[in-house]
C-alpha cells in the first residue's frame, strides 16, 4: 500500500489506484506534448528572423537571442492596427455586457418553478437553437434596423444565447428555493430577488457565460464581414485577414520603415496578437469556471 495525503487526510492507494493514477498522468502528460509543441512552434515562427534557413524542427529550437520582432512591428506599424484593435475592444465590452443583461432575466425567470406557462417558454427558446432561420432572413432584419456599419450589428443579433441561457437556468435551479421564498415572503418584488439573491451567489457562472460570449465576440469574423463595409469601424480579425490577403504569395511583405518581415511569421504573430485579451483575462476567470459550468449543467 502507498500512502497519499488529501486534504491533511492520509489515504491508502491500493495497486491497482496507484496504476489508475499513474496511466492517467501520463495521459496527461502525452496531451501537454500534444497542445505544447505547436504552441512553442507558432511562438517561434512568429519571431523567425529573415535571414533564417532551415526547417520548422530548427526553428522551434532557435535560440532567444536570435530571434526577431520584425512581423509583430509589421502588425503594430499598421495605420489601422490601433483603431481596429479599439473596435474589437468595443465590441468584446458592449458585447458582453449587452448578452449578460439580456440574458440573466431570461435565465432567471425561466428557472421560477411557479411561472406559469414556463414548460412552454422553455420549449419556445429551444426552436431557434434548433431551426436556424438563414442567412437572408437574418441579414434583412439587421439591414432594415439600421444596424449596417454599426458594431452593435456584430453581437446585437446574438446577444441571447440559447446554449448560455440553458446553462444558466440551471445554476439558477440549483440555488435554494428557501433564499427566494423568504424574500418573496417578506414582500419583495422578483426584481429585488434577482439583484439581491441571485446575482451575489451567481458570480461563477456568470463569469463563465461572460467568458463564452466574451470569445465568441472577439472573435467574430463573420458578422463584421457580413454587416461592416466601414475601414474604420473594421474589428481586428477583418484587419488581420485584410493583411495577410494584401501580402498575396509573396514570402516577404514591405514594412513602411520596420523593413520585411516573413509571410510565416506576420500569420503566426496575428494569432497571438488577436489572442492577447483572451489570454490575459482567462486567468483572472479561470477559478470561476469549472464550477460555473459545472452546477449549471447538472440541471436542466
Amino acid at each position: 500500500m502507498k500512502l497519499k495525503r488529501v486534504k491533511g487526510t492520509v489515504v491508502r492507494l491500493s495497486l491497482g489506484d496507484r496504476v489508475f493514477y499513474t496511466a492517467i498522468d501520463s495521459f496527461l502528460l502525452i496531451i501537454l506534448v500534444i497542445v505544447a509543441i505547436p504552441l512553442w512552434s507558432t511562438v517561434t515562427l512568429s519571431f523567425r528572423p529573415n535571414a533564417f534557413i532551415g526547417s520548422n524542427l530548427e526553428g522551434m529550437f532557435l535560440p532567444p537571442w536570435r530571434w526577431s520582432t520584425a512581423a509583430y512591428r509589421a502588425l503594430l506599424g499598421n495605420a489601422g492596427f490601433l483603431s481596429a484593435f479599439i473596435n474589437s475592444l468595443k465590441i468584446f465590452v458592449m458585447g458582453v455586457i449587452t448578452a449578460l443583461f439580456f440574458t440573466i432575466p431570461l435565465a432567471y425567470v425561466l428557472s421560477v418553478k411557479t411561472l406559469p406557462g414556463r414548460k412552454f417558454f422553455n420549449i419556445l427558446i429551444l426552436i431557434p437553437y434548433l431551426f436556424n432561420v438563414g442567412l437572408i432572413p437574418s441579414y434583412l432584419v439587421v439591414s432594415n434596423l439600421g444596424l449596417t456599419n454599426h458594431l452593435a450589428a456584430i453581437f446585437l443579433p446574438v446577444a441571447i444565447s440559447t446554449y448560455n441561457c440553458l446553462i444558466m437556468r440551471g445554476f439558477f435551479e440549483g440555488i435554494p428555493d428557501e433564499l427566494k421564498e423568504s424574500a418573496r415572503i417578506d414582500g419583495a418584488p422578483e426584481w429585488y430577488v434577482l439583484l439581491s439573491i441571485i446575482l451575489p451567489l451567481s458570480k461563477p457562472i456568470i463569469m463563465s457565460i461572460g467568458l463564452y460570449y466574451g470569445v465568441s465576440f472577439w472573435n467574430d469574423f463573420f458578422h463584421a464581414m457580413l454587416y461592416i463595409n466601414n475601414n474604420a469601424l473594421q474589428p481586428l480579425p477583418i484587419l488581420l485577414r485584410n493583411i495577410l490577403i494584401s501580402s498575396g504569395m509573396n514570402e516577404f511583405v514591405e514594412v513602411s520603415a520596420f523593413g520585411e518581415a516573413p509571410i510565416q511569421a506576420i500569420k503566426a504573430a496575428s494569432v497571438f496578437m488577436a489572442a492577447i485579451p483572451m489570454i490575459i483575462a482567462y486567468p483572472f476567470i479561470q477559478k470561476y469556471f469549472t464550477k460555473g459550468t459545472m452546477l449549471g449543467s447538472v440541471k436542466g
